[in-house]
């Protein structure tokens, strides 16, 4: 079988421990933060506490995609090392991103003939997408080829659930996702959106609901409804939150009492740098495999 590397994207969210750990090149993307220029490394330029409370303060991060010289940069020394690569992008959804992996996929099989470039759509963001990455990892320690990786992959991605709420509305009216007026009445009235990602990698609003503990509640019904095997869920989960640790913990320790067959205890990673500045703190988002994503 040919060998291959699985790259990825630093809007995953991982811990830069976990991409070490698995030897997983990633493409950075960047933003700007009070006129000045970061990548999204992981937290190495800057922490989750000074990043959230700058957009607390007022900062407001503009972001930009990852080119395509940045992916040809990222594929090239894999290529030469004589192996082919499985890249997955952030979700199509979000980000245009996948084109200029794709640009980047033809100059480089151009370069290099007896090489292949793969690239999927995870049509996943954030801890979701990095859940998908994980599982790639494993498929391929376990024998999955290239192509039957990526087919997998295809074949797989719209099962795994992303659900998430914000006590903080100010980042998603700046964004459009919430009306400025929604957003003054929503948060005099404490109103907390629950939204998901859709069968097209899409962020939709699904309910609203008043107060952390009912939103808390409710996510975790969404998880009830939709995991595989209901309560006897035994796949990972994982949540990713921004700056607002101790509700990711709420929600983590209601999903271990209702789901006791968990593989391993939930794991909980911060939201990045450049999804967080599209949702601004406030964020929980609860990720897992279940039934089939729909519109």
């Amino acid at each position: 079988m040919r060998e291959y590397v699985v790259t990825c994207c630093s809007t995953a969210d991982m811990s830069r421990t976990f991409m070490e750990t698995n030897e997983v090149p990633f493409a950075m993307f960047h933003y700007q933060l009070d006129g000045k220029e970061y990548a999204d490394d992981l937290y190495s330029s800057i922490s989750p506490e000074v990043f959230y409370k700058m957009i607390g303060d007022g900062a407001q991060p503009v972001t930009s995609q990852v080119n395509a010289e940045a992916y040809c940069a990222l594929f090239e020394p894999v290529l030469k090392s004589g192996k082919d690569v499985l890249h997955l992008t952030l979700s199509s959804g979000i980000s245009g991103s996948i084109n200029s992996a794709n640009v980047a996929k033809t100059q480089m099989e151009e370069k290099y003939p007896d090489r292949r470039v793969m690239v999927v759509d995870s049509l996943a963001a954030s801890s979701g997408y990095g859940m998908l990455v994980e599982q790639t990892l494993e498929n391929q320690r376990a024998g999955m080829s290239l192509e039957e990786n990526a087919a997998w992959i295809v074949a797989h991605r719209n099962t795994l659930h992303h659900w998430f709420f914000s006590t903080d509305l100010t980042s998603y009216i700046r964004g459009g996702r919430v009306s400025k007026t929604a957003g003054f009445f929503g948060k005099m009235l404490n109103i907390c959106p629950l939204l998901n990602v859709n069968s097209e990698g899409r962020l939709i609003p699904r309910s609203k609901y008043r107060g952390k503990k009912q939103v808390i509640r409710e996510i975790v019904k969404r998880m009830e409804e939709h995991a595989q095997n209901g309560r006897e869920y035994s796949g990972k989960c994982y949540i990713s939150q921004s700056a607002c640790m101790e509700d990711a913990k709420a929600v983590a320790q209601l999903v271990e009492e209702t789901f006791p067959k968990l593989d391993g205890k939930v794991q909980i990673n911060n939201i990045g740098t450049v999804i967080g500045s599209h949702t601004g703190p406030g964020t929980v988002a609860l990720y897992f495999w279940g039934d089939e994503r729909t519109l």
